[in-house]
Order: C-alpha cells, then sequence, then structure tokens
C-alpha cells in the first residue's frame, strides 16, 4: 500500500485505503463482525500496510471503540487513529453530549480516549454539523484539545462547504490548530459532494476521506442477485445505501461492470479505485475478512483515462446555480475578453 500527506496543513503519512470500523461490534442488530473477525479483518489491513483506522464514538453504541482499543494495545504508535463526536453513543446519550457544543466535544472525547484506550486521538472528526454550534466555539474548542493533549488534529465530517471554509479561515486568522481535512461521502452514485466540498478542500488544502465509496454496495453490483445477503438498506436503517432506483444509476452499475469486466477485477475495486482517483482517501468498511480482501485489491487497480472519463460521464450530475451561470460560455467571454480560451488556469481552485 502507498501513502499520502493528509492535505497541506499537516505532515501526516497516511495509507491511501482508511479502514472504517463500523462493522466492529453486533450492537445494531447483528450486523457487524465479532470480536475475532473484527481482529482478522485488524490484522490483515495492517499486514497490507495500512494505517488509518476510522472509528467513532457511536459506532455499535461504542462497541467499535472498544474493539479498537483492545486492538492497539502493543501498537498504538503504528496507526493514525480518528474517531468522531456528535451523535449519540447509546440509548443513555441526552441533551448535553450530543451536538457540537465545547461541552459536548470534552464529554465525548474523554469517553472515547477510556474505550478506545490511548491518551490521545490522533485526528478528531466533528461527526454531523448541528446548525446550531458557532464555528468559533467548534475551532476553540478543538485547539483546547490539542492544547491538552487529547487529540493532535481536528476535522470536519458532514458539513456543508460554506461552514467548512468559515472554520478553515477562522482557525487561520486566530493561529489556532487547523482544520486538517474533511469526511464526505463520495461516490459514482454521489456526486454532489464535487460541487462545492471537495473544490473547497482543494482550495483550502485539506485532506479529504470519503466514505461510502461503493454506495453502500450498490455499486458492487450483488444487489442484483438475489444471494440472500443481509442488505445495507435492511441494515443500520438503511444509512449509506445509495439503492438502483434511477435509469441513470442502472447505467452507472453496468457501465462499472464492463470497465470491470475489462479490467479483470471486481466492481467495487473499481468503484474504490475510481474515488481514489479523484484525490480522495476511501474508507472500506468490511464486515468479514472476505470483503476486506476484496476491498484492498482495489489499492492495486489502475484505471485508464478513457476509463475514468467514462465513468465520469455516466455519473455525471447537473451542476446547480451559481454554476448554471458561471460555467455559460457567453460569461466566461464576457469576464475574460473574449480570452477565456487563451487563458492557463491553475490547476486547483482558488480559495
Amino acid at each position: 500500500m502507498r501513502y499520502k500527506v493528509f492535505g497541506k496543513h499537516t505532515g501526516l503519512r497516511v495509507s491511501e485505503l482508511v479502514l472504517g470500523t463500523a462493522n466492529f461490534g453486533l450492537a445494531w442488530g447483528g450486523h457487524g463482525a465479532t470480536p475475532d473477525e473484527a481482529r482478522r479483518i485488524f490484522d490483515t489491513y495492517a499486514n497490507a500496510g495500512g494505517n488509518f483506522i476510522d472509528s467513532a464514538n457511536g459506532y455499535q453504541d461504542g462497541q467499535s471503540e472498544e474493539l479498537v482499543g483492545d486492538l492497539l494495545v502493543g501498537r498504538r504508535d503504528q496507526f493514525v487513529l480518528s474517531s468522531k463526536f456528535a451523535v449519540k453513543t447509546d440509548a443513555n446519550s441526552g441533551i448535553l453530549v450530543t451536538g457540537n457544543s465545547r461541552q459536548a466535544m470534552v464529554a465525548s472525547v474523554e469517553a472515547s480516549l477510556k474505550r478506545l484506550k490511548t491518551d490521545r486521538i490522533d485526528l478528531y472528526w466533528a461527526h454531523v454539523d448541528d446548525g446550531v454550534t458557532p464555528l468559533e466555539e467548534i475551532v476553540r474548542g478543538f485547539d483546547d484539545l490539542v492544547r491538552a493533549g487529547k487529540i493532535l488534529y481536528a476535522g470536519l465530517s458532514n458539513f456543508p462547504a460554506w461552514r467548512v471554509a468559515r472554520a478553515a479561515t477562522i482557525a487561520e486568522l486566530r493561529g489556532s490548530i487547523p482544520i486538517a481535512g474533511i469526511q464526505v461521502e463520495h461516490s459514482l452514485v454521489q456526486r454532489a459532494t464535487e460541487q462545492d466540498l471537495i473544490s473547497a478542500s482543494q482550495a483550502l488544502g485539506l485532506g479529504v476521506v470519503a466514505y461510502s465509496p461503493m454506495g453502500g454496495g450498490v455499486l458492487t453490483g450483488k444487489y442484483r442477485n438475489n444471494n440472500g445477503e443481509n442488505r445495507r438498506d435492511e441494515a443500520w436503517g438503511g444509512a449509506g445505501f445509495q439503492p438502483e432506483n434511477s435509469p441513470q444509476r442502472t447505467a452507472i452499475i453496468d457501465t462499472l461492470i464492463e470497465v470491470a469486466n475489462e479490467a479483470e477485477v471486481s466492481p467495487g475495486e473499481i468503484a474504490i479505485a475510481w474515488v481514489a482517483a479523484k484525490g480522495s482517501l476511501p474508507i472500506i468498511g468490511p464486515r468479514t475478512l472476505a470483503h476486506l480482501d476484496s476491498n484492498l485489491a482495489a489499492a492495486k487497480v489502475v484505471l485508464s483515462p478513457e476509463q475514468i472519463a467514462r465513468l465520469d460521464q455516466v455519473s455525471a450530475i447537473p451542476r446547480g446555480y451559481p454554476y448554471t451561470v458561471l460555467d455559460e460560455p457567453r460569461i466566461k467571454d464576457l469576464i475574460t475578453g473574449g480570452m477565456y480560451d487563451r487563458i492557463d488556469a491553475p490547476l486547483d481552485p482558488v480559495a
């Protein structure tokens, strides 16, 4: 496995595939991995060179963090450990320990550190934007946790692009710990992320971690066959599952299978490789060792420019306003004095 430097605000070297541990545990109606299977998955990922672990206080009602803590014993410094706060851990989580407030942040990090059996979390994410906590409070809270040695880096997951940009700017102007990255859903069946979130992260130098690169499993093509496997739309309350519910999604899966047949790999491997080719770090969330083996194989897949273009074309979605104006040739001509096609623009978006 190869390694990437995480964003432009850290020197953190992370593996190209992230191990998501939402399936570690059986609290969510039995849909997950036993402790023994979780250990096999973790050890195989580590032996393949993986070093980036993604967990959260709410995964499997806290069981995920507990299992990860057990698995890290004796090798903690070999991994970048990330976790999250903002959502309920279990049925006992109340109003004061959820959301993005500093109170929830402090209570959550202390509880997570105990479950993870460690003195620090390397990358701490606000899991979901609560829509009410000022970004000044979130940025200051992260900074305080860094100064206290509880966390090393901070990031935002499932936040709108404008809030990500404001948080990054506040941190920069105040000399606080920078926002290191974002975590977003990104796949061939969820490309809305590209309109603002990914372009904003590129302009701001943030690392991008992408969850559900296989659309909750639909991009494996396996749900077209009635194989009796417990589907993601039937487990976890359907969280993260993108159904094949439109002619475009059918065409996406058809094209994915065609490309996979050409490359002699599985459709899931192509789906993960496509996300990686866009510059994100895909999270793989295997429930079994067999799932992991297939996911890890994606690191060896190199898509040709023609294959990427084909997948891009079939999965393209319309860009909304203001891009309906900004992408119009007449407007481009007006703002460049008729010289648009003669200007060499920067490769990365400009903040």
